[in-house]
């Protein structure tokens, strides 16, 4: 989609769109269905916000841009959507090329709300421009961790590949394990195909493996050959970053998709606001929707509410993160600064822990909640 340029920030009166920047993975190698679902939900409530008189009686545009799992395009596209005069910037579902984006905000003083993206380090410095919606990863694999301690795991073995947010992940969890006497023993995943990796969880004694790997592959072989191995039939497969949302997961894996628990980030019971967005996501989608939808909706309620509040000024956006109170389909959110944290956060949005159910793997079971 392409916009004629504008003046960047600048107030419009002609009656012209108010332009939310949209960057989403929607090619490979990025995870294509979840930026599929959180693009759905960005675009719902886009429409929303137009069927209610857009802001100020101008209509809301989404600029959509494919960051495909591309920190430097990420980067660039950034660029173009400033250049263009998008009055913010929403989404992004890697966290690896959110901090991307979110540094290249930061630098061009362009309000950027962070739809999916968990890595704690979002920015290196504190940051006026950039909030997120999303818990931090710090927070999530904490209670992860908890849900491992109470199922009795406590030497786990992590298959992991090289990245700032896989490794930050795994030195979250030894962190928290370790004084809690558990122990977390690391698979390099450049030198082990995944057949090795069942020697390697034997010969470790490991009762449980986190699959801190990328999607489709290697995380489906690995399943694959866990599942397959006789030695391993005890073993509880994990996948904090949350792999088993997705349809594809389950088409790909069939009934090994199942009792592989993950981190999804929606409450026991959604609001009347959160079960109607559901439906509609559902039909929008043509199956149910994930928590990434929900964050995609989420993220358009709140930049629609400050837009409202005080008009498209980039740096108006920025100064009120702070004062933010949106009834979202999650909860009632609100931005502060959070310890470690370098952004504006949601502190929190509710956490599970939930896997596929063995005997329905299309139906989910909630296992744990923080």
């Amino acid at each position: 989609m392409n916009t004629p340029p504008s003046t960047p920030g600048a107030e419009r009166t002609d009656g012209s769109s108010v332009q939310i920047g949209a960057l989403v993975p929607l090619t490979r190698p990025g995870w294509v269905e979840a930026g599929r679902h959180l693009l759905a939900g960005l675009e719902l409530a886009v429409r929303e916000v137009n069927e209610a008189g857009g802001i100020a009686g101008r209509p809301l545009e989404l600029v959509v841009r494919d960051t495909a799992a591309d920190p430097q395009r990420a980067a660039a596209a950034v660029d173009e959507l400033a250049h263009l005069g998008v009055a913010a910037l929403a989404g992004e579902y890697h966290s690896v090329v959110a901090r991307a984006a979110a540094a290249r905000a930061d630098a061009l003083g362009l309000p950027f709300l962070c739809s999916s993206a968990v890595l704690d380090a979002l920015t290196e410095q504190p940051t006026e421009w950039v909030a997120r919606l999303a818990p931090a990863q710090s927070h999530g694999w904490r209670i992860y961790a908890d849900f491992l301690l109470s199922a009795g795991h406590s030497r786990i073995a992590v298959a992991a590949q090289p990245s700032v947010y896989w490794a930050s992940g795994a030195r979250i969890l030894r962190d928290y394990l370790a004084p809690r006497g558990g122990s977390v023993i690391e698979l390099d995943m450049r030198a082990l195909a995944p057949a090795a990796v069942c020697d390697e969880l034997v010969d470790n004694r490991a009762t449980a493996l986190l699959l801190l790997v990328g999607h489709p592959e290697p995380a489906v072989s690995i399943v694959t050959s866990v599942r397959r191995d006789r030695r391993l039939a005890e073993i509880m497969i994990g996948a904090p970053a949350g792999q088993p949302e997705f349809a594809e997961w389950a088409t790909l894996l069939g009934d090994d998709s199942a009792a592989i628990p993950f981190l999804r980030y929606l409450p026991e019971r959604l609001s009347p606001l959160g079960a109607r967005v559901e439906t509609a996501l559902r039909e929008r989608l043509a199956e149910a929707p994930s928590f990434v939808s929900f964050e995609g909706y989420d993220t358009v309620t709140v930049l629609a509410d400050v837009l409202r509040s005080h008009g498209a000024d980039r740096a108006r956006t920025a100064e009120s993160w702070p004062r933010v109170a949106v009834e979202g389909t999650r909860g009632q959110i609100q931005f502060s600064r959070t310890p470690g944290i370098s952004v504006w956060q949601w502190a929190w949005t509710p956490v599970q822990v939930v896997d596929r159910d063995p005997a329905e793997p299309g139906r989910f079971r909630i296992l744990h909640t923080g």
